[in-house]
């Protein structure tokens, strides 16, 4: 049985989900379809990327993947297919795969070239959802589409890096629903530059000279539970998809608050990393329990 994602910006409250996923079957009856989310920030294009990133490789080989994001056809903004890592993915040439295209080569890009036996104000429902289902059914790309050499890059996915190489400038790229703040620093990319030094990771005017390997490392167990006071405190680890992040542990914005709200963290704002050959005192707002020593992870 063929599997098709949906990931999109339609949210809950229109029709528009509901809509695609009812013509899926009208094509193909045989077919189970996943919601990966519907909640992208509208046009997102960047949150989009991470959030397909650190989704598809769960899903078995072959799956099909429609992304919903800016997906009206325009002469910039052009219909894509492609097959990379043995997953299909159709959206818009708009950058959303340029992120996983950046760490693994596609096999095969084609512009999508049906429109003109389709109208349509939907793109989405009547162009995605016929190539979907054209893929599922066993077709090939070169079908319903013409060969590609590139895609169109995202701004903001890798990060700066000064010609000495003792800094990193990242941005956030994703605040999760814990209000964790995501950047585009990847560990890989963090240890190369790296190589052995201490750290100072610095976002508005909190400092941390730790990475934690889970969230819960920095607790003292030993301590009973009701002398802890941890829950509220920040703290820097490389996430499940290997960015770093900034997070609050058991955040709650209603509660103990959240790294976003409590550091003042947006979308696009900066992060930094720099490299010391000699231990620093952090600059800033100085945050104790998140200045232990040098990275662990």
């Amino acid at each position: 049985m063929a599997i098709i994602t949906l990931t999109t910006d339609f949210g809950e409250k229109d029709y528009f989900a509901g809509a695609t996923k009812g013509a899926i079957y009208s094509e193909l009856s045989d077919v189970k379809i996943v919601d990966i989310s519907h909640s992208v920030s509208p046009f997102n294009t960047l949150e989009a990327a991470y959030i397909i990133q650190n989704t598809y490789p769960s899903f078995p080989k072959g799956t099909i993947h429609i992304i919903g994001i800016d997906s009206e056809i325009n002469p910039e903004n052009k219909h894509i297919a492609v097959k990379l890592d043995d997953h299909y993915f159709i959206c818009a040439n708009n950058g959303i795969m340029s992120m996983i295209c950046s760490e693994i080569t596609p096999e095969k890009i084609v512009e999508i070239n049906i429109h003109d036996k389709i109208q349509t104000s939907f793109p989405v429902l009547d162009v995605f959802v016929k190539v979907a289902c054209h893929i599922a059914r066993g077709g090939t790309l070169e079908v319903i589409g013409k060969p590609l050499d590139k895609i169109k890059p995202i701004k903001n996915i890798v990060p700066y890096v000064n010609d000495d190489k003792t800094q990193i400038v990242g941005n956030v790229i994703y605040i999760d629903n814990y209000g964790n703040v995501i950047t585009n620093i990847k560990r890989g990319f963090f240890e190369t530059i790296q190589k052995g030094r201490d750290f100072v990771v610095s976002a508005r005017h909190y400092t941390f000279k730790k990475i934690y390997k889970k969230y819960s490392d920095f607790v003292n167990f030993e301590v009973p539970e009701n002398k802890r006071n941890d829950e509220g405190r920040k703290l820097v680890v490389f996430n499940s998809g290997d960015f770093l992040e900034i997070a609050v542990y058991k955040s709650n914005s209603d509660t103990v608050g959240s790294a976003s709200t409590l550091l003042g963290l947006n979308l696009m704002d900066t992060v930094s990393v720099s490299f010391v050959t000699t231990p620093i005192a952090p600059k800033g707002k100085e945050v104790k329990q998140d200045v232990l020593g040098s990275s662990d992870y």
